[in-house]
């Protein structure tokens, strides 16, 4: 496609709604807006009119030479097909999380992508926070030791109607809200602890009046037996995120995520040679979260440097299979 010699990237947007109109102003320098797609013409419209283009069918996105990046924010029933669709057309894609309702529907993406040579970054944002960027230095050079376990709670509180909203419908979502928040938790613990083979855990609608699940709670572990205790909910009623990571020679704890959830803070606390209170250091990120656009240039440099996008298909596949062996529990 000769992206690598354009002094921008071609994008187009399948998807109009909240995320992608955000995934839109965070194209950063190196990404432009081609055209933009949506079943509700009139919510493409508003975003095209925004960047002064014009909206288009989907086939006549695939279609056009000036597109070389594709972003998917589309409902869940339609994100595996959508990737497939726009990797057999030669486009590179970043596709939102989960990436599909289940692996199943993910694995021959995966495949196709592989085939074709294609790029598919699959959006977990969360691992592009300021906090985790600072946590994920911290233990790779060493400062927590060998990590031991993680302990990670995410939550909001929903809202009024939300039991009618997409999310709570099995056909369109593959799940509650273990598939909704679940997988950027599964998706940070696989960064920090790496693969797990014991998995355990389960769903259930304990508030909202919808057949999926409003909780989720999971145990799982590496085959060192390094844990991850998470839990994702809807019924959290104050918006909240919260990540523990734990190793033999200190502890980071993370909270926040800007906006309703919080000023993001990372502490690390170092244990000291007699123990007892450690020696603590706080970082603050009052700023507004810059987290989508540094994921977006991320994957402007895995097309430039030709690398495996990380997280890709792969790890959403992962994620994915975790998600549903708790839901087959």
């Amino acid at each position: 496609m000769g992206s690598s010699i354009k002094s921008k990237f071609g994008v187009g947007i399948v998807g109009c709604g909240l995320i992608g109109r955000k995934r839109a102003h965070a194209l950063g320098a190196k990404g432009r807006l081609i055209t933009c797609v949506d079943a509700d013409n009139s919510r493409a419209d508003a975003l095209a009119n925004i960047f002064n283009i014009s909206s288009c069918e989907w086939q006549s996105l695939l279609a056009n030479d000036e597109v070389d990046i594709i972003i998917i924010s589309t409902l869940h029933d339609s994100l595996a097909q959508l990737t497939l669709e726009a990797i057999q057309s030669g486009k590179h894609v970043l596709v939102e999380k989960p990436g599909a309702r289940n692996a199943y529907e993910l694995e021959p993406v995966l495949l196709a992508a592989k085939e074709m040579g294609i790029k598919v970054r699959v959006g977990f944002n969360h691992r592009y926070h300021r906090a985790l960027l600072k946590a994920k230095d911290l233990v790779d050079e060493g400062a927590l030791g060998e990590l031991m376990f993680i302990r990670g709670r995410y939550g909001h509180g929903a809202r009024l109607g939300y039991e009618k909203e997409w999310r709570s419908k099995l056909e369109l979502s593959g799940g509650g809200e273990l598939i909704d928040q679940g997988p950027h938790l599964i998706d940070l613990s696989r960064w920090f602890l790496g693969e797990f083979n014991e998995i355990d855990g389960f769903a259930h609608t304990f508030y909202w009046d919808m057949p999926v699940d409003d909780n989720a709670f999971l145990m799982l572990k590496t085959k060192e037996k390094k844990t991850a205790f998470l839990q994702v909910s809807c019924t959290e009623w104050k918006n909240l995120f919260s990540l523990e990571i734990y190793g033999k020679k200190g502890k980071i704890d993370i909270s926040g995520l800007g906006g309703s959830y919080g000023l993001e803070r990372l502490a690390f606390y170092k244990m000291l040679p007699e123990m007892g209170p450690p020696e603590t250091t706080i970082w603050e990120y009052p700023m507004a979260d810059n987290s989508w656009e540094t994921e977006m240039n991320e994957f402007y440099e895995d097309i430039l440097q030709n690398r495996d996008p990380s997280p890709g298909l792969s790890d959403a596949l992962a994620a994915l299979k975790i998600v549903d062996q708790i839901y087959k529990r």
